[in-house]
């Protein structure tokens, strides 16, 4: 996590109503140099100033498309650090991203340091070259990864993965050899759900390398050797600190209330991330990425009633929807299921950047909180997103890589 310095008190005294109305001057001010974007899990004060909202890949891929219709010179990304980094590598080098939060990072990229991911690649392959293996081993970073996490891959002739096309990606890298192992960072439970979908047996053929583990003398995360030779697919021991608060017997509990209804009441159906625990996904009716759980909901019929597992914000967007429409949406879980890191970001911090950029109490503009990937990772991490999008016939946003 980076350092986020305090911001003037002032801003902190400012009423909600106060910030939305100086931030919707600032962005007046700014006109199309500037571009805000909104990740689906923000608050929705923040949201409300949104020019575009989305997933975090989606969003870098639609501000790289404004960018050049608009010739916008900033980007100010409402999201977390390494979303921030995408829309920098995706958008032109003249275009500067702000986060408007240092402190708005990702629990689960910050689970795949650089050091401990190359540790890990040699400590696995000597594993397996040792014992006879000839086959290649593929690397697979999800998205939600850092810049040079997505660079290793790039370099190590892997790909990148959404949880929308993780499927794709997975068979992809299956189909690169006889005899291929797959490296999963950094969230094994997304990881595990695509080895199920693939048809694995995730108890026989998988394993896990925890970088906590090898940091206490571990050699393989915590893996046995021949663990390794058996495993199709090694899961890094990352997950997102928010999808993991949801558990089987939350769902267990919506079946048992089901069993109960009277006839002709509509039962509640379930629908989760795939980056929930396996044993979570097995028990709901759907599971899908953001965007199906935003897509699923809309298309569903009045007198639907759905639990879901995903962000709290977004839960309660859909909830407000639904209501319009009678569609009950209700959380998976009775917690207060927030990506607390996404909650930095805020409005205070929202006009603080913006002021910079207007030059506002300060001795001339000043571009604050920029974002910037440098330029040999940029590169490497830019193969790895472009494998990704060329199985779906897409290309990033004509980057050149």
């Amino acid at each position: 996590m980076l350092w986020q310095p305090s911001l003037p008190e002032r801003y902190e005294k400012m009423s909600s109503d106060a910030l939305s109305a100086a931030i919707s001057d600032r962005r007046e001010r700014l006109g199309d140099r500037l571009v805000i974007l909104g990740h689906h899990y923000q608050t929705d004060a923040v949201i409300r100033h949104a020019d575009l909202t989305g997933d975090s890949l989606k969003l870098s891929q639609a501000a790289a498309d404004v960018v050049r219709e608009r010739g916008a010179s900033f980007v100010v990304f409402c999201g977390v650090h390494f979303m921030a980094e995408t829309a920098d590598m995706l958008t032109p080098d003249a275009v500067e991203v702000i986060l408007p939060d240092l402190s708005a990072g990702c629990s689960m990229a910050d689970m795949a340091d650089y050091d401990q991911t190359v540790e890990a690649w040699d400590a696995i392959e000597g594993s397996l070259r040792r014992g006879g293996w000839t086959g290649k081993l593929v690397p697979i970073t999800y998205v939600n990864s850092t810049a040079a996490i997505k660079a290793f891959v790039g370099d190590h002739g892997g790909a990148c993965c959404t949880s929308s096309n993780a499927d794709a990606v997975f068979a992809w890298a299956m189909g690169q050899g006889d005899d291929v192992k797959i490296l999963f960072l950094p969230d094994q439970h997304l990881g595990r759900n695509t080895a199920a979908k693939y048809g694995l047996d995730v108890e026989t053929e998988t394993c896990v390398y925890d970088p906590k583990l090898a940091q206490v003398g571990e050699p393989f995360g915590g893996a046995l050797e021949e663990e390794l030779a058996r495993a199709r697919v090694i899961l890094w021991a990352g997950h997102c600190s928010v999808h993991k608060l949801f558990r089987a017997e939350h769902a267990t509990e919506i079946h048992r209330a089901n069993a109960g209804l009277a006839p002709g009441v509509e039962p509640v159906r379930i629908l989760v991330h795939p980056e929930c625990a396996k044993e979570v996904v097995d028990l709901a009716d759907l599971a899908g990425s953001t965007e199906f759980i935003i897509n699923t909901v809309r298309a569903s019929a009045p007198g639907s009633r759905w639990a879901i597992g995903t962000e709290h914000n977004l839960v309660g967007r859909l909830r407000s929807e639904g209501v319009k429409r009678g569609v009950e949406v209700r959380t998976l879980s009775d917690c207060q299921c927030l990506c607390t890191t996404m909650y930095r970001i805020d409005e205070p911090h929202l006009l603080w950047v913006l002021d910079g950029l207007c030059g506002i109490g300060v001795d001339g503009p000043v571009v604050r909180n920029r974002i910037r990937v440098d330029a040999e990772v940029r590169r490497s991490a830019l193969v790895a997103l472009e494998r990704m999008l060329s199985l779906t016939g897409a290309g990033v946003s004509g980057v050149q890589v």
